[in-house]
Protein backbone atom coordinates (compact mmCIF):
# COMPACT_ATOMS: atom_id res chain seq x y z
CA UNK A 1 0.00 0.00 0.00
CA UNK A 2 2.93 2.24 0.77
CA UNK A 3 4.58 1.56 -2.02
CA UNK A 4 1.16 2.15 -4.59
CA UNK A 5 0.71 5.38 -2.56
CA UNK A 6 4.38 6.77 -3.09
CA UNK A 7 3.73 6.03 -6.46
CA UNK A 8 0.54 8.35 -6.63
CA UNK A 9 1.81 10.96 -5.18
CA UNK A 10 5.06 10.74 -7.60
CA UNK A 11 2.67 10.92 -10.56
CA UNK A 12 0.45 13.75 -9.38
CA UNK A 13 3.95 15.91 -8.37
CA UNK A 14 5.13 15.19 -12.19
CA UNK A 15 1.86 16.14 -13.53
CA UNK A 16 2.20 18.99 -11.14
CA UNK A 17 5.75 19.83 -12.23
CA UNK A 18 4.35 19.35 -15.93
CA UNK A 19 1.43 21.74 -16.04
CA UNK A 20 3.71 24.81 -13.82
CA UNK A 21 6.25 23.98 -16.81
CA UNK A 22 3.92 24.57 -19.58
CA UNK A 23 1.88 27.29 -17.79
CA UNK A 24 5.34 29.47 -17.84
CA UNK A 25 6.54 28.40 -20.95
CA UNK A 26 3.07 29.63 -22.32
CA UNK A 27 2.86 32.74 -20.44
CA UNK A 28 6.95 33.82 -22.07
CA UNK A 29 5.21 32.98 -25.15
CA UNK A 30 1.83 34.94 -24.88
CA UNK A 31 4.07 37.84 -23.63
CA UNK A 32 6.80 37.83 -26.63
CA UNK A 33 3.55 37.67 -29.33
CA UNK A 34 2.02 40.40 -27.49
CA UNK A 35 4.93 42.53 -27.47
CA UNK A 36 5.84 42.11 -30.97
CA UNK A 37 2.22 42.68 -31.82
CA UNK A 38 2.14 46.18 -30.44
CA UNK A 39 5.24 47.07 -32.17
CA UNK A 40 3.61 46.09 -35.40
CA UNK A 41 0.35 47.97 -34.61
CA UNK A 42 2.15 50.71 -33.78
CA UNK A 43 4.37 51.06 -36.97
CA UNK A 44 0.98 50.76 -39.04
CA UNK A 45 -0.74 53.53 -36.31
CA UNK A 46 -1.47 57.15 -37.02
CA UNK A 47 -2.29 57.99 -33.66
CA UNK A 48 -2.32 55.15 -30.60
CA UNK A 49 -2.98 56.40 -27.02
CA UNK A 50 -5.72 55.03 -24.98
CA UNK A 51 -7.50 52.84 -27.05
CA UNK A 52 -7.09 49.09 -27.83
CA UNK A 53 -6.60 50.05 -31.50
CA UNK A 54 -5.00 52.81 -33.30
CA UNK A 55 -7.77 55.57 -34.13
CA UNK A 56 -6.34 55.18 -37.77
CA UNK A 57 -4.04 53.03 -39.88
CA UNK A 58 -1.20 54.09 -42.55
CA UNK A 59 1.93 52.20 -44.19
CA UNK A 60 3.38 56.07 -44.09
CA UNK A 61 5.87 55.31 -41.26
CA UNK A 62 8.01 53.19 -43.12
CA UNK A 63 8.64 55.50 -45.77
CA UNK A 64 9.15 58.11 -42.94
CA UNK A 65 12.20 55.51 -41.14
CA UNK A 66 13.46 54.70 -44.59
CA UNK A 67 14.39 59.00 -45.38
CA UNK A 68 14.93 59.68 -41.59
CA UNK A 69 17.51 56.84 -40.77
CA UNK A 70 19.06 56.69 -44.17
CA UNK A 71 18.31 52.54 -44.50
CA UNK A 72 19.41 52.46 -47.93
CA UNK A 73 22.63 53.38 -46.69
CA UNK A 74 22.52 51.19 -43.07
CA UNK A 75 21.31 48.24 -45.44
CA UNK A 76 23.71 48.31 -47.88
CA UNK A 77 26.72 48.47 -44.96
CA UNK A 78 24.79 46.04 -43.51
CA UNK A 79 24.42 43.67 -46.68
CA UNK A 80 28.49 43.52 -46.92
CA UNK A 81 29.28 43.08 -43.73
CA UNK A 82 27.08 39.82 -43.68
CA UNK A 83 28.53 38.84 -47.11
CA UNK A 84 32.09 39.52 -45.64
CA UNK A 85 31.90 37.55 -42.49
CA UNK A 86 29.54 34.47 -44.05
CA UNK A 87 32.43 33.99 -46.68
CA UNK A 88 35.32 34.47 -44.52
CA UNK A 89 34.16 32.33 -42.17
CA UNK A 90 33.36 29.69 -44.26
CA UNK A 91 36.86 30.02 -45.68
CA UNK A 92 38.45 29.44 -42.43
CA UNK A 93 35.60 27.20 -40.53
CA UNK A 94 35.18 24.39 -42.61
CA UNK A 95 39.14 23.43 -43.15
CA UNK A 96 39.23 24.14 -39.63
CA UNK A 97 36.20 21.83 -38.71
CA UNK A 98 37.73 19.24 -41.19
CA UNK A 99 41.13 18.97 -39.45
CA UNK A 100 38.98 18.92 -35.77
CA UNK A 101 36.79 16.18 -37.02
CA UNK A 102 39.27 14.09 -39.02
CA UNK A 103 42.74 14.44 -37.53
CA UNK A 104 44.45 13.60 -33.69
CA UNK A 105 47.21 15.96 -32.24
CA UNK A 106 48.33 17.35 -28.92
CA UNK A 107 46.35 19.70 -27.54
CA UNK A 108 43.14 19.37 -29.64
CA UNK A 109 40.90 19.59 -26.60
CA UNK A 110 42.93 22.94 -25.67
CA UNK A 111 42.54 23.86 -29.10
CA UNK A 112 38.75 23.19 -29.44
CA UNK A 113 37.79 25.10 -25.89
CA UNK A 114 40.07 27.94 -27.31
CA UNK A 115 37.34 27.95 -30.07
CA UNK A 116 34.13 27.64 -28.14
CA UNK A 117 34.94 30.13 -25.76
CA UNK A 118 33.64 33.37 -28.05
CA UNK A 119 30.38 30.87 -28.24
CA UNK A 120 30.13 30.31 -24.29
CA UNK A 121 31.12 33.96 -22.65
CA UNK A 122 28.75 37.23 -23.64
CA UNK A 123 30.54 39.35 -26.38
CA UNK A 124 30.97 42.76 -24.32
CA UNK A 125 33.28 40.61 -22.09
CA UNK A 126 35.67 40.30 -25.12
CA UNK A 127 34.07 42.86 -26.72
CA UNK A 128 35.92 45.95 -24.93
CA UNK A 129 39.61 44.75 -24.83
CA UNK A 130 39.15 44.08 -28.32
CA UNK A 131 38.10 47.57 -29.79
CA UNK A 132 40.45 49.47 -27.84
CA UNK A 133 43.23 47.10 -29.42
CA UNK A 134 41.24 48.28 -32.92
CA UNK A 135 41.02 51.43 -32.27
CA UNK A 136 44.69 51.63 -31.23
CA UNK A 137 45.64 50.39 -34.28
CA UNK A 138 43.41 52.39 -36.69
CA UNK A 139 40.98 49.45 -37.98
CA UNK A 140 37.89 50.48 -35.59
CA UNK A 141 35.29 52.42 -37.17
CA UNK A 142 35.64 51.10 -40.67
CA UNK A 143 34.31 48.11 -42.45
CA UNK A 144 37.05 45.62 -41.99
CA UNK A 145 36.93 46.41 -38.28
CA UNK A 146 33.38 45.44 -38.13
CA UNK A 147 34.00 41.96 -40.44
CA UNK A 148 36.81 41.18 -38.04
CA UNK A 149 35.07 41.70 -35.00
CA UNK A 150 32.24 39.71 -35.91
CA UNK A 151 34.16 36.90 -37.13
CA UNK A 152 35.72 36.33 -33.91
CA UNK A 153 32.62 34.58 -32.94
CA UNK A 154 31.30 33.49 -36.15
CA UNK A 155 34.50 30.58 -37.31
CA UNK A 156 34.14 29.03 -33.86
CA UNK A 157 30.20 29.05 -34.82
CA UNK A 158 31.01 27.26 -38.20
CA UNK A 159 33.27 24.77 -36.67
CA UNK A 160 30.81 23.57 -34.12
CA UNK A 161 27.87 23.19 -37.07
CA UNK A 162 30.17 21.78 -39.62
CA UNK A 163 31.73 19.08 -37.48
CA UNK A 164 29.01 17.03 -37.46
CA UNK A 165 28.74 16.73 -41.25
CA UNK A 166 31.91 16.08 -41.61
CA UNK A 167 32.23 13.14 -38.81
CA UNK A 168 28.84 11.69 -41.12
CA UNK A 169 30.95 11.36 -44.33
CA UNK A 170 32.87 8.04 -44.62
CA UNK A 171 36.32 8.23 -44.39
CA UNK A 172 37.14 5.72 -47.40
CA UNK A 173 35.69 8.22 -49.44
CA UNK A 174 38.83 10.40 -49.27
CA UNK A 175 40.98 7.38 -49.10
CA UNK A 176 39.68 6.67 -52.59
CA UNK A 177 40.46 9.83 -53.74
CA UNK A 178 43.72 9.72 -53.03
CA UNK A 179 44.28 6.57 -54.41
CA UNK A 180 43.13 8.18 -57.43
CA UNK A 181 45.55 10.32 -57.50
CA UNK A 182 43.78 13.65 -55.48
CA UNK A 183 45.80 15.68 -53.71
CA UNK A 184 44.57 17.33 -50.31
CA UNK A 185 43.20 20.33 -52.25
CA UNK A 186 41.45 18.02 -55.44
CA UNK A 187 39.82 15.90 -53.10
CA UNK A 188 38.74 18.96 -50.57
CA UNK A 189 37.04 20.49 -53.38
CA UNK A 190 35.98 17.87 -55.85
CA UNK A 191 34.70 15.14 -53.08
CA UNK A 192 34.12 16.90 -49.94
CA UNK A 193 32.37 20.32 -50.78
CA UNK A 194 29.96 18.81 -52.80
CA UNK A 195 28.85 16.71 -50.14
CA UNK A 196 29.22 18.95 -47.34
CA UNK A 197 26.72 21.60 -49.14
CA UNK A 198 24.16 21.14 -47.49
CA UNK A 199 26.00 21.85 -43.98
CA UNK A 200 27.99 25.05 -45.85
CA UNK A 201 24.38 26.27 -46.60
CA UNK A 202 23.17 25.51 -43.16
CA UNK A 203 26.08 27.13 -41.43
CA UNK A 204 26.08 30.32 -43.97
CA UNK A 205 22.45 31.23 -43.27
CA UNK A 206 23.47 30.91 -39.82
CA UNK A 207 26.08 33.03 -39.65
CA UNK A 208 24.07 35.29 -41.63
CA UNK A 209 21.44 35.81 -39.00
CA UNK A 210 23.89 35.69 -36.31
CA UNK A 211 26.02 38.72 -37.97
CA UNK A 212 22.43 40.49 -38.32
CA UNK A 213 21.68 40.43 -34.52
CA UNK A 214 25.25 40.48 -33.63
CA UNK A 215 24.80 44.11 -31.48
CA UNK A 216 27.54 44.17 -28.68
CA UNK A 217 30.46 43.67 -31.16
CA UNK A 218 29.69 45.75 -34.02
CA UNK A 219 28.21 48.74 -31.81
CA UNK A 220 31.78 48.88 -30.01
CA UNK A 221 33.83 48.92 -33.38
CA UNK A 222 31.35 50.45 -36.02
CA UNK A 223 31.52 54.04 -37.17
CA UNK A 224 28.99 56.70 -38.52
CA UNK A 225 29.53 54.77 -41.81
CA UNK A 226 29.94 51.04 -40.88
CA UNK A 227 26.81 51.06 -38.69
CA UNK A 228 24.76 47.48 -39.38
CA UNK A 229 21.03 47.66 -39.13
CA UNK A 230 20.67 46.61 -35.04
CA UNK A 231 23.27 49.16 -34.29
CA UNK A 232 21.53 51.88 -36.43
CA UNK A 233 18.06 51.08 -34.45
CA UNK A 234 19.83 51.24 -31.58
CA UNK A 235 20.75 54.58 -32.36
CA UNK A 236 17.27 55.79 -33.64
CA UNK A 237 16.03 54.41 -30.14
CA UNK A 238 18.49 56.25 -27.69
CA UNK A 239 20.10 59.05 -29.81
CA UNK A 240 19.27 62.60 -28.82
CA UNK A 241 16.67 64.35 -30.43
CA UNK A 242 12.38 63.98 -31.07
CA UNK A 243 11.85 61.44 -33.24
CA UNK A 244 8.09 59.35 -33.94
CA UNK A 245 7.35 55.72 -32.37
CA UNK A 246 5.84 55.19 -34.95
CA UNK A 247 8.87 55.47 -37.41
CA UNK A 248 11.26 53.70 -34.67
CA UNK A 249 8.84 51.12 -34.49
CA UNK A 250 8.97 50.37 -38.34
CA UNK A 251 12.28 50.64 -38.69
CA UNK A 252 12.08 47.87 -35.54
CA UNK A 253 9.75 45.84 -37.65
CA UNK A 254 11.88 45.92 -40.72
CA UNK A 255 14.78 44.49 -38.87
CA UNK A 256 13.00 41.48 -37.05
CA UNK A 257 11.60 40.60 -40.49
CA UNK A 258 14.58 40.71 -42.09
CA UNK A 259 16.29 38.35 -39.58
CA UNK A 260 12.99 36.05 -39.51
CA UNK A 261 13.28 35.31 -42.50
CA UNK A 262 16.70 33.98 -43.00
CA UNK A 263 16.30 32.27 -39.74
CA UNK A 264 13.16 30.17 -40.93
CA UNK A 265 15.44 29.64 -44.00
CA UNK A 266 18.29 28.46 -42.15
CA UNK A 267 16.37 26.37 -40.17
CA UNK A 268 15.09 24.22 -43.31
CA UNK A 269 18.30 23.29 -43.69
CA UNK A 270 19.47 22.36 -40.20
CA UNK A 271 18.16 19.99 -37.48
CA UNK A 272 19.13 22.15 -34.43
CA UNK A 273 20.15 19.47 -32.73
CA UNK A 274 23.21 18.88 -35.13
CA UNK A 275 24.09 21.92 -33.13
CA UNK A 276 24.89 19.44 -29.67
CA UNK A 277 27.67 17.30 -30.90
CA UNK A 278 31.37 16.91 -29.74
CA UNK A 279 34.59 16.27 -31.77
CA UNK A 280 35.46 12.54 -32.46
CA UNK A 281 38.33 11.68 -29.97
CA UNK A 282 39.66 8.64 -32.07
CA UNK A 283 38.44 9.30 -35.67
CA UNK A 284 38.74 7.11 -37.92
CA UNK A 285 41.74 6.37 -40.64
CA UNK A 286 41.23 4.87 -43.64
Amino acid sequence: MNTSGGKARAHWVLRGYGGLLNAVMAFFVVNVVLLIAAVAVDSFAKSWFRTWLPEGWTASWYTSAWKEFQLESVLTVTAEVVLFVVGMSVLVGVPAAYTLARRDFPGKRTLMVLFLLPLMVPPITYGIPLATVMYKIGIAGTLWGVVLANMIPTVPFVILVMTPFIEQIDPNLEAAARVCGAGIGRMFVYVLVPLLGPGILAASLLVLVRTMAMFELTFLVAGPDSQTLVVALYYAVFAAGVRAPQSVDAMAMLYMLSTLVWLVIALRFVNPTQLVSRVKEHPQHA
